[in-house]
């Protein structure tokens, strides 16, 4: 457990802690509900996530479900007191109103995922992108979105790269990127140049696995998302983040996180191995030769001769 668990985080350790010890035992929702003297509802809310949990109601259901390690009650009773803060880096004033729910809640799952499965179609994963190129891929945009929200959204990729980069361990990051993500050259060369330099400079760090998927193979219906995992790496102990255009949304379905983490590993296997990725994204890294260059290799090729 994590001291420094973010809100949303420690109330789905809590939750999931409770839903795990529950199904372990064979009770019912309704059997808790009677042994505790509550209402099923307020049973179905905590193991929901739709309402956090007191220690004085955690304390004696850990012991119901026969959780009674002293450490492991301590460590839940923390992660509930967690669960009930609310300011974070990133409810700074700054950002207020220009974030969607969505995103607040995906950037405390990014504070403490051990694992992180991605799936890109046409653009970079948010988090990877440049201050420039978020700014240019948002740019289509300027009739729903206002400069603030912009400059705050571009802003705050660069905020959640240094976040998850100063973790302690790392997640093991591994993203499909569709190849149509190489050849859109957003914001122009130079933007480019940036961008895909510093994506393999991630690739160099050893954290970040990456590999290109054709675009004659088929992809996910899907569309852009990203599986965000609390160790384990299973799918109840995942969330979803899907993105399209202007609007996200979280999931918590185990169902439909099911159905993309299949939809994700076939991609990954069709695709491209990760040195000929690495390979493809330094070559998008290129800047296009200019006529001063065409004009040096003149001049060395005539004094060659």
């Amino acid at each position: 457990m994590s001291s420094g668990d973010t809100p949303a985080v420690a109330r789905r350790r809590v939750r999931l802690a409770i839903k795990d010890a529950r199904t372990a035992k064979g009770f019912t929702q309704g059997q808790v509900a009677d042994a505790m003297e509550w209402s099923l509802s307020k049973v179905m809310r905590i193991e929901s996530g739709e309402v956090t949990i007191s220690q004085n109601d955690l304390r004696p259901l850990l012991a119901h479900l026969g959780i009674k390690d002293r450490k492991v009650v301590e460590d839940l009773v923390q992660a509930a007191k967690a669960s009930k803060q609310r300011r974070q880096w990133w409810d700074d004033k700054r950002y207020q109103g220009l974030l969607t729910p969505a995103m607040r809640q995906l950037i405390s799952f990014e504070a403490e995922a051990s694992a992180i499965r991605s799936f890109a179609l046409a653009v970079v994963p948010g988090w990877m992108q440049t201050e420039a190129y978020a700014r240019a891929i948002m740019q289509p945009f300027t009739y729903e979105l206002t400069e603030d929200v912009i400059s705050a959204r571009a802003a705050i990729r660069t905020a959640r790269r240094e976040m998850i980069r100063a973790r302690e361990p790392r997640p093991q990051i591994f993203a499909v990127l569709d190849e149509s993500v190489l050849l859109r050259g957003f914001g122009g060369p130079e933007t480019s140049h940036e961008q895909f330099t510093a994506i393999g400079a991630l690739i160099d760090e050893g954290w970040v696995h990456i590999r290109i998927h054709p675009m004659a193979n088929p992809f996910s219906p899907f569309g852009h998302y990203d599986l965000l995992y609390l160790s384990p790496e299973q799918n109840s102990h995942a969330v979803l983040y899907r993105e399209s255009g202007t609007s996200d949304d979280i999931v918590d379905d185990e169902v439909r996180i099911h159905r993309h983490r299949e939809g994700w590993d076939q991609m990954w296997e069709s695709s491209m191995g990760e040195e000929e990725s690495a390979r493809r994204i330094a070559a998008a890294a290129e800047l296009p030769a200019t006529a001063d260059d065409a004009d040096t290799r003149s001049a060395d090729q005539g004094s060659s001769g």
